[in-house]
């Protein structure tokens, strides 16, 4: 497999206050990672950060896709190299229908326009399979949708926009259980041998059909353990009080 994400001994601030604390992490094509911790352990932050946000202040350390130094790229670059982040909360945007804000999106990453009646055709297909009804291709980017609504819709801009590197941030939030299954099986569809996924969550059942390759314990800043599927259990019935001991006894 050949790397496609790596992250060294990286340190990240918001407003000052230091979130990552020196985190390192190797991503390959066709892997799934999973990033689990308790809240504020720096998650969002990790992703923001790979993404490019600048609330989030990379203080020390690096970050390479597909071995080029982006630590201190731009979002819209990196967004061209092939990284997407499907947010936790997504925002509403007035003004411009679903429609023509993934056109839009898909004709600057791809550097070229994007044929009117080929792309809606995939789109629509897209939004099938995502069970989304056709009509919210013409309404306003998550304009009045309910947190399911918008959640989907991030996936369908993945979908459309196929990148190499796509970051779910508890995606599989505010989700009932027949939503959190037709999300994942795309997701799952989406995902193969020339592009990887992180994931956030604090659930398992998104994790069913996307059987991670890796999951990474993150506690204050840090990757504390690193292991397969099996993680997720032993955090469902233990959760993280024993990971955080571990971190305690070793600082």
């Amino acid at each position: 497999m050949s790397e496609l994400l790596r992250v060294e001994n990286l340190k990240v601030a918001v407003e000052g206050k230091e979130i990552l604390k020196g985190l390192d992490l190797v991503i390959n094509k066709g892997e799934t990672h999973v990033i689990m911790g308790s809240n504020g352990a720096g998650k969002s932050t990790l992703f923001h950060a790979v993404m490019g946000n600048p609330a989030y202040k990379v203080t020390s350390g690096k970050i390479y896709f597909e071995g080029t130094d982006i630590t201190d790229m731009p979002v819209n670059e990196r967004a061209k190299l092939g990284i997407f982040m499907a947010f936790q909360n997504p925002i509403a945007v007035q003004g411009i229908s679903i429609e023509n804000f993934i056109r839009n999106a898909k004709s600057t990453v791809a550097g070229e326009a994007q044929r009117i009646m080929p792309f809606r055709k995939k789109l629509r297909a897209q939004m099938d399979q995502l069970a989304m009804d056709r009509d919210y291709a013409d309404r306003y980017v998550n304009d009045g949708f309910s947190g399911g609504e918008r959640k989907k819709s991030e996936i369908l801009q993945m979908c459309m926009l196929e990148p190499k590197l796509t970051m779910l941030d508890e995606i599989d939030s505010g989700l009932d259980v027949d939503a959190v299954r037709i999300v994942s099986e795309t997701v799952s569809k989406y995902h193969n041998a020339d592009n990887a996924v992180m994931v956030i969550t604090h659930h398992s059942e998104i994790l069913q059909r996307l059987h991670p390759d890796f999951v990474h314990i993150l506690i204050d800043g840090k990757i504390v353990k690193t292991g397969d599927a099996s993680l997720i259990a032993a955090i469902e019935a233990n959760g993280y009080d024993g990971f955080r001991a571990q971190v305690n006894r070793g600082a």
